[in-house]
């Protein structure tokens, strides 16, 4: 749906933007990147010093991009494509055109510091056409067998509303959400931390539904059920109902959920891009140096073993059987992979944040595309009036269907289904047409007029992420009481706080961020890590643009007391 979320101080050209930077770190990397002094530099007695990053998605190749910027010389490692769960597809014998993104597809605005690498390498965005948004036609809103056709909220029966008025009126009396939005739009960062301090400690135990069923505002179960099947933003949240309630409040807070764009042509292309980008400002290296060429091309192959060696050193082993040892190493996988995939040896971290990568909790999720021959749910229904076919929410087994269009007269796509958790696990024991097939029956109850099948013109393409082996699930989320761990994960490429024979190795990627399941999360860890790299190698950033470790001690993330 539209944003639910009040929106109580519009934004001015006076102010910035709101950002996905806080509440639990609140600082602007989108400042820090664009400011003209750049974001640091190392020794030159350290330049063409070898540093491996463990992991080809998106932040693994802004890590190693910027490193090799400062004149360092990161070696990539991926076991499987540069991007990650930036991962575009394509359909076999069709149109090159036609995409499916397997990953991720939508991303906000406030997603700032990874705005700054989209406009970096020239990509174009778009709308997202998410339920009830302007950029969608209509949207179909199916619950317990009735149906509701709707191009705005108000088209909805009135329990919609009142669904809407009870989440706002629990994100105001539970979450101070006017004040922290307010103090978000303008950077106010000391007003921020205070508001947050409180939150964490009061809430780090509560889940979501918890949260809810708090509210008088959400005494109907009826109220909570449609939320949590039709919910705000993007969707319908019950998916998310166990996780910690500290998570949604990041999300509506950096408004996250809001005013949604596709990437034209895919998301992978970010990665890929950058992958290929000759830097006009480098350090140590020539002009025309970029990762591919470092790499001949191709990154090295998946890393299958970690070791601590003499020296403090990382010693990293590939599947080829290479053993290559690094002063310095970026992992920006999953963090699970290091408990499962990878042989580590123990002193590669402390014993508390092994604890927390292996209490990470990460969700489930499911898609499935399918091409056709045309933007046929734009057709008029001579009958009703309508849009043949529109967006869909339901509480069938699709549960989200998008309908994805680049004009009138060309191909289009469908994901039928886009499902999280539960949901998703349905679909796993079930091949790719097996899984369309119970679909187009679920939406053929909806829509019983419609022949979706004739429109198709190939094969259906489909992943589950918790079944994918170097991911093994979608995205962390944490559970309650996972607050302290998260820290842990974060506050990591701070390592001037770790004992010195636990230094050297910087954890990034999503699910060490604060906003995990957004690229947002992805590209502030990556330049984390690479703060953490260039003060080990002796590095330091201008004065006048302070990095994230220079100032973390003035906005480091509220500490729960451990007793």
């Amino acid at each position: 749906m539209t944003s639910t979320v009040p929106n109580a101080v519009q934004h001015t050209d006076a102010q910035p933007p709101i950002t996905m930077f806080g509440p639990d770190f609140p600082y602007a990397y989108d400042d820090f990147l664009a400011h003209p002094a750049g974001i640091g530099q190392i020794p030159a007695t350290e330049h063409g010093t070898e540093v491996a990053v463990i992991g080809g998605g998106l932040s693994g190749i802004i890590a190693a991009y910027e490193l090799m910027k400062m004149g360092l010389k990161p070696v990539v490692y991926e076991a499987d494509r540069i991007g990650g769960r930036l991962r575009t597809v394509g359909f076999d014998g069709c149109d090159p055109s036609l995409t499916a993104e397997m990953g991720a597809m939508r991303f906000p605005p406030s997603s700032t510091a990874l705005q700054h690498y989209i406009d970096l390498v020239g990509l174009e965005t778009k709308p997202f056409p998410n339920p009830l948004s302007p950029a969608t036609p209509s949207t179909v809103v199916d619950l317990k067998g009735e149906s509701h056709y709707a191009r705005t909220i108000d088209d909805l029966p009135p329990v919609y509303r009142e669904v809407m008025d009870a989440w706002n009126t629990c994100l105001e009396e539970g979450a101070d959400f006017s004040d922290m939005n307010r103090a978000m739009r303008e950077r106010d960062v000391p007003r921020i931390r205070e508001i947050w301090a409180k939150l964490v400690e009061k809430l780090d135990d509560q889940t979501f539904y918890g949260f809810l069923c708090g509210s008088e505002a959400f005494a109907s179960f009826r109220h909570r059920e449609i939320f949590g099947q039709v919910g705000f933003g993007t969707g319908g949240w019950d998916t998310d109902f166990p996780n910690s309630i500290l998570e949604i409040l990041r999300v509506v807070y950096t408004e996250a959920d809001d005013h949604h764009r596709g990437i034209v042509g895919g998301s992978q292309q970010l990665p890929l891009r950058l992958w290929d980008r000759e830097p006009q400002k480098t350090v140590h290296w020539p002009s025309g140096t970029s990762l591919s060429s470092l790499h001949d091309g191709q990154p090295r192959p998946a890393v299958t073993r970690l070791d601590r060696t003499a020296g403090n050193r990382i010693t990293v082993t590939d599947a080829t059987g290479d053993i290559r040892t690094y002063r310095a190493a970026v992992f920006t996988g999953q963090s699970w992979l290091l408990l499962s995939k990878i042989a580590c040896d123990d002193a590669l971290f402390p014993i508390d944040h092994w604890t927390a990568m292996e209490r990470t909790h990460y969700m489930e999720s499911s898609k499935l595309f399918v091409p056709v021959d045309r933007p046929f749910w734009l057709d008029t229904d001579e009958t009703t009036g309508r849009d043949t076919m529109s967006m869909t929410l339901t509480d069938r087994m699709t549960r989200g269907t998008y309908l994805l269009d680049d004009g009138p007269d060309k191909p289009a796509v469908i994901c039928l289904s886009y499902t999280w958790c539960d949901d998703s696990l349905k679909w796993l024991p079930l091949s790719p047409n097996e899984r369309m097939d119970v679909m187009l029956k679920s939406l053929g109850e909806i829509y019983p007029g419609v022949d979706i099948r004739k429109h198709v013109i190939g094969n259906p393409v489909t992943v589950s992420w918790e079944n994918e082996p170097y991911f093994m699930g979608a995205f962390k989320a944490n559970l309650p009481g996972h607050y302290r761990y998260q820290r842990r994960l974060f506050t990591h490429f701070m390592q001037d706080r770790l004992p010195a024979d636990k230094r050297g190795l910087f954890l990034a990627g999503d699910d060490i961020s604060w906003t995990a399941g957004w690229a947002e999360g992805a590209v502030q860890t990556a330049l984390n890590a690479v703060w953490g790299v260039m003060a080990q190698f002796g590095g330091a950033t201008d004065p006048a643009n302070p990095g994230p470790g220079d100032v973390f001690d003035e906005i480091a993330p509220v500490e729960l007391p451990e007793g």
